[in-house]
């Protein structure tokens, strides 16, 4: 079995995509129960935030496994598998490990170091847990996944290279003025009370505002909270509850604005904002001209771009067996750790030749032979696919590519007199707000933007290279653990036969009393140990190092060990972990 993840996030997807393909509670329920009851997998956990979906899963194939995994998570997300795919990443065994390391640590995230991602990765444990969908391997790598984020931000600045997202959104709703200059005496309103708005609450109230009004469809969630914010020994912040009805009336009293709430649909709508502007300051909010211009630009590149890609599909559904790929995943020398398939079926280290017999074995289930076709292999071929690039690049006018929009001259706009910070997904406000003069919104895909930019810190080496040392430490204790039923087989069947001989022995000389039959037994048990400890003790070192897991087999095939004992033994470790399961 191996582990896959594969998923979409800010950094393969545009926003838009992930709003309409993020997945509700419900639903992240239903694809753990779906994904565990296909052929393919064993094991399955959802890794679900506002800015990624990650479906893991312990797999006995890996093109099987990518399939049924894309054709899921496309069900489960309403999004068609031909739409989703362009934007799909696929990491496998040691990579997918590096990948989820890497989240817990914060490298991956949209902010560079933030730690929420910790909660968010022990509540998908959890999830799992409680669903039994996790079982030996996803137990352990996403518990220590979990210690590997926190010594992580124990050991290192990371938490200097980013800050929260909330604290992030501040920032560039502020435009870069201190953000507790900016935010001292404003009244603000939060929408919602889980646990984005409860920290954006906190983090007003220490920035200094005035008095923070709290929303919720569930009014004693809003009292809560706001009852927490009063009480507070850091601040002296008014905090008050309203029901979701009061909304709009306190939109036009507010200054600032924060809404992260689980609806599906809008929360504020453009003509919303405009009437509460309007009944702020008795004018109008209009649209402005250079921001509208701004948007229908962005938005034709991002289309163009996504239209242009053409990037080859990954394994489809009928793709459901390894036989005849074109990949020796076994034999791959130049990744030793794993490999990871990002857009179009990139694997690291291979050459374009092997590549396109990939893809055109995904796309149809036959490989390409090209020496067969053309005669030649190596650079001549490699060329081969450079030409066709280059009549690609000619026909549309430029190489395939995703790229951020130009920039453009932008016309000074009107002071804000509302401020709107939308850390929901899918989107709670309107993002025809942008348009409109008087008012700043800051959403998901402005922050991503603002991001991309980001300085990264010296620490972010530091944690990297945090993470390669625990990918190859978790790497090793895995395929250790993995012989360790083998190991353990083979101590009993040598007890069995000391116990046998002693037996025979007893049949032999009935006379034998109790202190020699003692002293005999032991002897043989002590010669029986001291044969096996060497072979055992190397086979598990040997085992825990890349390409050991045939050790196992050959300890099995040496001692004529009995497959079911073996299978007997990893059945009770793994009742043994189920029992003894909780999150670190």
């Amino acid at each position: 079995m191996s582990l896959l993840v594969v998923g979409l996030s800010h950094r393969s997807a545009p926003v838009s995509v992930l709003e309409r393909a993020s997945l509700n509670a419900g639903a992240q329920l239903k694809l753990l129960q779906d994904t565990v009851a296909a052929e393919p997998a064993a094991e399955a956990a959802v890794l679900a935030t506002c800015n990624r979906i990650e479906l893991y899963a312990d797999v006995d194939k890996f093109h099987a496994g990518v399939a049924e995994l894309s054709t899921l998570l496309a069900q489960h997300s309403g999004v068609g598998l031909e739409e989703l795919t362009p934007y799909l990443y696929v990491h496998y065994e040691d990579r997918a490990v590096h990948h989820l390391f890497s989240v817990a640590c914060g490298l991956d995230s949209m902010v560079v170091g933030e730690g929420q991602i910790l909660g968010q990765i022990k509540d998908s444990l959890a999830r799992a847990q409680d669903l039994h969908t996790a079982g030996r391997l996803l137990n352990d790598l996403f518990q220590q996944a979990l210690r590997v984020g926190k010594r992580a931000h124990s050991e290192t600045g990371i938490d200097r290279a980013g800050q929260s997202l909330v604290t992030f959104g501040l920032e560039q709703l502020s435009a870069g003025a201190d953000v507790q200059q900016w935010a001292r005496g404003k009244r603000a309103l939060v929408i919602g009370a889980g646990s984005m708005s409860s920290l954006a609450a906190a983090t007003l109230a220490r920035a200094g505002v005035a008095e923070i009004v709290v929303a919720n469809r569930t009014f004693e969630r809003a009292e809560r909270l706001a009852r927490i914010l009063s009480e507070g020994d850091d601040t002296d912040v008014l905090a008050r509850a309203v029901p979701m009805d009061s909304v709009p009336g306190e939109l036009t009293r507010a200054d600032v604005a924060v809404s992260c709430t689980g609806a599906t649909g809008l929360v504020l709508t453009a003509d919303a904002v405009v009437a509460s502007v309007q009944g702020r300051t008795g004018a109008p909010a209009l649209e402005d001209a250079a921001g509208a211009d701004t948007a229908v630009r962005e938005t034709a590149v991002r289309e163009t771009a996504v239209r242009d890609t053409g990037e080859t599909p990954l394994p489809g559904a009928g793709s459901a067996a390894d036989e005849n790929c074109p990949l020796d995943l076994s034999s791959v020398s130049s990744v030793p750790s794993g490999f990871s398939v990002m857009g179009e079926a990139a694997v690291a280290g291979m050459d374009a030749a092997t590549l396109e017999q990939h893809g055109a074995w995904a796309a149809g289930g036959t490989a390409v032979d090209r020496t067969r076709e053309t005669g030649r292999s190596g650079p001549e071929a490699d060329s081969e696919l450079i030409g066709a690039l280059a009549a690609t690049a000619t026909r549309v006018g430029r190489i395939p590519e995703r790229r951020r929009p130009e920039p453009v001259v932008e016309v000074p706009r009107p002071e804000p007199v509302l401020f709107l910070l939308d850390l929901a997904m899918p989107r709670d406000v309107d993002a025809a707000v942008h348009r409109l003069a008087g008012v700043r919104l800051v959403d998901i895909e402005s922050l991503a933007d603002a991001s991309a930019d980001a300085p990264m810190a010296a620490d972010v080496d530091m944690v990297r290279r945090i993470v390669a040392d625990e990918v190859t430490a978790f790497g090793a204790a895995q395929r250790a653990a993995h012989i360790t039923p083998t190991v353990v087989a083979l101590r009993s069947m040598a007890a069995d036969v000391v116990a046998g001989e002693i037996a025979r022995l007893e049949g032999r000389l009935p006379g034998l009393d109790d202190k020699h039959r003692a002293e005999i037994t032991q002897t043989v048990k002590r010669v029986v140990d001291k044969l096996l400890h060497a072979p055992t003790v190397r086979v598990k070192q040997l085992a825990a190092e890349p390409g050991g897991a045939g050790y196992a087999d050959a300890l099995r095939t040496l001692f004529d060990l009995d497959q079911e004992t073996v299978a007997s033994v990893s059945r009770a470790e793994n009742s043994t972990t189920e029992k003894n399961r909780g999150p670190a």
